[in-house]
């Protein structure tokens, strides 16, 4: 077997073509025992192993030997007959992956934007349940202001010197605060505020405009609306909340030299 460059697997009558160091990757396993004709549960038909076991979750095993890690989709359920499957292949390492199941599944993740409007400015606040996104989404957002004194602005925005950008307010690690639009500040000053989302390269001074563009963005990044709703707290708040179902990181396991 040392001289073949790649070895065909009948599983369950679907047909797998790897390398033999792939099916060495844990020289226990009954994998790789199998190329040296020492399990003689597996049967060599016609140049290819015949192994009756069930074929479309062997397709993840080889995944697991190629990568070391566990990578399974978001719908994915059959946990145990996998983990079965594993220890079948005396995949050990595999198997107790596995066993931890939790770790494993998609979590739900939650967003919530709060928006109002007060004369010509828009506040926004954005909680989220994970803080890693939350950190992402700061990352993309940009708030940037000009000043100019009354009498001497005019339209269009913005004006032609540069703007300076502006460090959201970052409560916690799980919201973040800012806000677009004009309001006066003392000495006559006019300050205009205008909010840019990456990767859009639009500066905004509108806050419906701004709200648009964030809303769209988050759907963009795999999240769904899932409710709206009005909020009185002295003033009117619109609340939009919205879910997606985050993936876990793949599980990685060390491989029996240590790598």
């Amino acid at each position: 077997m040392s001289s073949r460059d790649v070895v065909v697997l009948s599983v369950g009558g679907l047909r797998f073509v790897t390398r033999p160091s792939t099916l060495q990757q844990f020289p226990e396993s009954r994998l790789a025992r199998m190329l040296s004709n020492e399990d003689r549960e597996f049967k060599l038909v016609n140049g290819e192993f015949f192994v009756d076991r069930d074929g479309n979750l062997f397709s993840y095993i080889m995944d697991f030997l190629r990568t070391l890690q566990v990578s399974l989709p978001t719908d994915f359920s059959d946990f145990q007959r996998l983990q079965r499957e594993a220890e079948f292949y005396e995949l050990h390492a595999l198997a107790e992956l596995l066993g931890h199941e939790h770790l494993l599944k998609p979590r739900q993740e939650i967003l919530e934007v709060r928006f109002f409007l007060q004369e010509a400015q828009a506040f926004f606040r954005i909680f989220g349940s994970c803080s890693s996104t939350v950190e992402a989404l700061a990352e993309q957002i940009t708030v940037f202001t000009d000043q100019q004194l009354g009498q001497s602005w005019n339209s269009p925005f913005p004006s032609q010197k540069p703007l300076v950008p502006l460090p959201l307010e970052r409560p916690s690690h799980h919201d973040m605060v800012f806000q677009c639009g004009t309001d006066f500040s003392a000495g006559d000053q006019l300050v205009a505020r205008y909010v840019s989302i990456k990767p859009d390269t639009r500066k905004l001074i509108n806050g419906t405009n701004v709200l648009g563009l964030l809303v769209d963005t988050l759907l963009g990044d795999g999240f769904r609306l899932i409710s709206t709703r009005t909020v009185w707290s002295g003033e009117r708040v619109e609340c939009y909340t919205l879910e997606r179902m985050r993936r876990p990181a793949g599980r990685g396991s060390r491989g029996p030299d240590g790598r």
